[in-house]
């Protein structure tokens, strides 16, 4: 995989501007002041400048497109780049989830209100469920998936440990979507306790995997 294809950035780019082309369209309907941070019940209880709100979603998408962008070049094992089109995917996916991570912001702060605060976890749900889809693809590298010790000592354990993560987080991305329709009031403790338990699980089935083939070598 090229660390850099022009033709293909060009839609990142693209789908990077577009929250800010968006803020644009709005501006004349947003107050001096807007509304930037909203509690688990979709009530403002932050705000800050429109000017300081088009800095911030600058500032956010474009930092993370180029920390992703660049990862690559700095694996000292150059292992990302073996995922070839995979990772331009998760590069592809992840820079769409902060979009429209960003309109969402940008239209609830036009409101005030981020209705009953169900959307947030749908669009983050949604992300969960596309980035596990791709958890298996990855190869063993120093900053993206499930990186703990017995990950990094041995391929075996990075690759069974990230199918298993990799259905986890399609599931839990599922759940994310479907249950702030089902449960009444406050969603946050499940939403945390999945977020938790997902990698919680694969750090303690990465130590298991790793027993079994340590195990396995000295037998």
């Amino acid at each position: 995989m090229k660390l850099f294809d022009l033709k293909k950035e060009i839609w990142l780019w693209l789908i990077m501007a577009s929250p800010l082309v968006f803020l644009y369209s709005v501006w004349s309907e947003l107050p001096a002041t807007v509304a930037t941070h909203f509690n688990f019940n979709g009530e403002p209880d932050d705000w800050s400048s429109k000017s300081t709100l088009a800095v911030i979603m600058a500032a956010l998408s474009l930092g993370i497109y180029l920390l992703i962008t660049f990862i690559p070049l700095i694996d000292p094992k150059k292992k990302v780049l073996e995922m070839g089109n995979k990772y331009f995917l998760v590069k592809l996916f992840t820079t769409l989830f902060i979009s429209i991570l960003c309109m969402f912001i940008v239209q609830s702060a036009k409101t005030s209100s981020m209705g009953e605060g169900k959307m947030i976890f749908v669009i983050t749900g949604a992300f969960f469920a596309v980035l596990g889809n791709y958890m298996p693809a990855m190869k063993p590298n120093y900053f993206i998936g499930i990186r703990t010790p017995w990950t990094l000592e041995n391929e075996t354990v990075w690759r069974k440990t990230h199918q298993l993560s990799g259905k986890l987080l399609f599931i839990a991305g599922i759940i994310n979507m479907i249950l702030p329709f089902l449960i009444p009031g406050n969603f946050m403790p499940v939403f945390m306790g999945i977020s938790i338990g997902v990698p919680l699980v694969a750090v303690v089935y990465s130590y298991i995997v790793y027993k079994q083939v340590t195990a396995d070598v000295v037998k």
